[in-house]
């Protein structure tokens, strides 16, 4: 890496509770438009992917706030949250109860991000950098916040999901309407009014679904 991720995260970031999950803090970036919206060149510049770590996305805060108010749904479970991004789905389920929780991101400064967010709500999460679809995962839970936002991923996710679910697996998502969510096979579990930034999205609230994949 060029630049240094502990220290770019740090310098970037400030340390903040999203406004649907008040219980977690996370390093989130302050100035979103500005760090969002950095050109290709600079994020190459200092050899930093799209910072999808440094945002509390709409599907992920929902997500996230169902496990809280059903910590049934995670307690003594093992938890795999997928695409993790700040961790934050993950830090949840650990908040409510899970026996172990593993983010999994591509993304390698999601790993450094996942690491001073857990340290900073006071929980231990496992990471992993490989790419886990259609792979077997070892787990009884699978949560996703935020993941049909493009058509290619969603057709590699939308089979492993259902196979996930049909081995008898709880597959949740969270979703503020996608254009790639798949329509059936899915029921709709809750459903949040959720605050984001603007300058990431096309309006200051997200009607988001946490959606059950069913088998089949």
């Amino acid at each position: 890496m060029k630049t240094d991720p502990e220290s770019f995260i740090r310098a970037n970031t400030g340390l903040m509770a999203p406004p649907h999950v008040p219980e977690i803090r996370l390093h989130l970036a302050s100035e979103a438009h500005e760090l969002w919206l950095k050109t290709e060149e600079e994020l190459e510049e200092i050899g930093l992917p799209p910072p999808f770590w440094a945002f509390a996305w709409a599907g992920g805060q929902g997500l996230a706030r169902y496990v809280l108010d059903h910590p049934e749904t995670v307690a003594g479970k093992r938890v795999l949250d997928f695409a993790s991004g700040s961790g934050l789905v993950a830090i949840a389920a650990m908040l409510a109860g899970a026996s172990h929780a593993l983010a999994a991101d591509i993304d390698p400064w999601a790993k450094t991000a996942v690491r001073l967010n857990a340290a900073a709500n006071g929980v231990a999460l496992g990471f992993t950098g490989d790419d886990l679809v259609g792979q077997g995962v070892d787990a009884d839970v699978i949560l996703a916040g935020d993941v049909f936002y493009d058509r290619d991923f969603a057709a590699r996710l939308v089979p492993w999901f259902r196979h996930l679910a049909a081995q008898g697996r709880l597959v949740l998502v969270g979703d503020p309407g996608r254009a790639y969510l798949p329509k059936d096979r899915l029921r709709a579990e809750a459903t949040y009014q959720v605050p984001v930034t603007r300058a990431l999205e096309d309006s200051e609230v997200k009607k988001t679904t946490v959606w059950r994949f069913l088998a089949g």
